[in-house]
């Protein structure tokens, strides 16, 4: 819908396609599991031009977030750019000589192609569900046992009185654990490979977006394309920042009891914090603490006839299995040749300010640039791109910046942080603020930071001045 947005009031013929039947993404009625809600604050998951309702909790649940995605596309007119229940199959270069791609679509059992100048991919992190089989689960279901994806957990009312296993230690899987023991699941196992730090909402009282969402946090970061200058800074600061975390892991282990449970990370939380960093589930300790949900370490080995076997060797009753195994990221619509050029061997993407790739023209991502703050994320990047498409951006960048640029961001990530390699590199957290001043930069922002230095080193990103900072940006119309 970003996309849709600043591409349509540029100028352009807009042409939406959506293989739902709604708008929403994940937050779609029929793909969100009960009491799904936010992890962001309501005040950084919004659109510039739209706070999300004053009676929102700060943490909205899944259908009142829904309901917020549907009022934008109102207040915009965008369904009128939009074809649902329409999936792209194949998309190859056209070969008419023009620039731009050539949709292959399929709709109502019909099967056409169609032409397009510029094609902007929207589909995000959370497209493809990841679905994993374990040896004797054909059996298992045979036997009246349940398997789903996390996404297909639509009925809690199925829970009642089922030994029930979770694996994953995602928040969808800690989500679903808890409300399967409030729905009166016999019991509830969460099984999981490793342990990860988890962030509560408030943190000592302090709601976290006032800890980890501030330029001053993001700064003690191993951030990318530091200057020497700011490398030697970084070195003299490192054994405050390091006594500032540890601070900040001895807080969490006592709030949450991690020892007890044995959920103490083995490493650093500096080092993992990412768009893989989960929110803890309320409710989750409390269900670990009276026994209603147990944790183990471990993955699923095969299902037998008197449970299911984990790969500690422990053998657990289950009659509903549910994989929080979360999504596979790509685009296999995309011809392979094409795939090659974008993705490395590793799962990496090459991409440019997370959003485009130099050999692959007139194409552009919105919405990977996946964050703590994923719609204004996914706004920013639609505007930068509508730009970089029309060659309107301030600083229209060679291919040789952008090459060099995107070697530099591989090597970083694989080198000096390795956590920003989830998601195939296109996770700008928890520097939301660098993503935001690059994307600014570009666009020739005249303003790009409040004016309260203070405020604005230490408060999370506003959306409502970044809907200033968006409009100090040169503004034009296609002809």
């Amino acid at each position: 819908m970003a996309a849709a947005k600043a591409f349509d009031e540029r100028g352009h013929r807009v042409i939406g396609f959506e293989r739902s039947h709604d708008f929403g993404g994940v937050w779609e009625l029929s793909r969100s599991y009960p009491d799904v809600q936010t992890q962001s604050p309501k005040d950084l998951y919004c659109y510039t031009d739209h706070p999300m309702p004053a009676e929102y909790p700060e943490w909205p649940k899944g259908p009142q977030v829904h309901a917020y995605l549907h009022s934008y596309a109102e207040k915009h007119r965008l369904a009128r750019l939009f074809r649902l229940n329409t999936s792209i199959t194949a998309m190859d270069r056209r070969q008419d000589d023009q620039p731009g791609w050539t949709l292959t679509l399929e709709a109502a059992g019909r099967t056409w192609q169609q032409d397009f100048d510029f094609v902007a991919i929207c589909t995000g992190q959370f497209s493809e569900k990841n679905i994993i089989r374990h040896p004797g689960q054909e059996e298992f279901v045979a036997r009246g046992g349940q398997v789903m994806h996390s996404s297909d957990y639509t009925d809690p009312s199925l829970m009642a009185g089922k030994d029930v296993v979770v694996l994953g230690g995602s928040k969808s899987a800690t989500d679903i654990a808890v409300n399967a023991a409030k729905n009166g699941a016999k019991s509830v196992r969460l099984v999981y490979r490793e342990n990860v730090w988890r962030v509560p909402y408030f943190v000592g009282g302090i709601n976290f977006k006032k800890l980890l969402y501030m330029r001053a946090q993001e700064q003690q970061f191993n951030q990318w394309g530091k200057t020497p200058l700011q490398r030697v800074i970084a070195a003299a600061l490192k054994p405050l920042v390091w006594a500032n975390f540890r601070g900040l892991e001895t807080l969490l282990k006592l709030q949450l009891g991690l020892r007890k449970h044995n959920m103490v990370p083995s490493t650093p939380i500096e080092n993992e914090v990412s768009c893989s960093v989960p929110i803890v589930t309320p409710g989750l300790f409390e269900g670990l603490n009276d026994g209603s949900i147990r944790s183990v370490i471990g993955t699923f080995e095969s299902y037998k006839e008197d449970g299911l076997r984990l790969s500690n060797g422990e053998v657990v009753p289950c009659d509903i299995a549910i994989l929080a195994v979360g999504w596979k990221l790509g685009v296999p619509y995309l011809a392979q040749e094409y795939r090659d050029k974008l993705i490395e061997d590793d799962g990496q993407y090459r991409v440019y300010r997370l959003s485009v790739n130099p050999e692959l023209p007139d194409m552009g991502f919105v919405g990977f640039n996946s964050s703590f703050c994923t719609v204004l994320s996914a706004e920013m990047i639609a505007n930068w791109l509508v730009r970089y498409a029309d060659g309107q951006l301030a600083h229209q960048p060679s291919r040789a910046e952008m090459d060099d640029s995107i070697e530099m961001m591989l090597n970083w990530r694989r080198r000096e942080r390795p956590a920003a390699q989830v998601y195939g590199g296109l996770c700008s957290a928890p520097f939301h603020f660098k993503h935001f001043d690059e994307l600014l930069s570009d666009m020739g922002a005249r303003v790009h930071k409040r004016k309260n230095p203070l405020v604005e080193q230490f408060s999370p990103p506003d959306a409502t001045a970044y809907g200033q900072f968006l409009a100090s940006t040169p503004q034009y119309q296609v002809s």
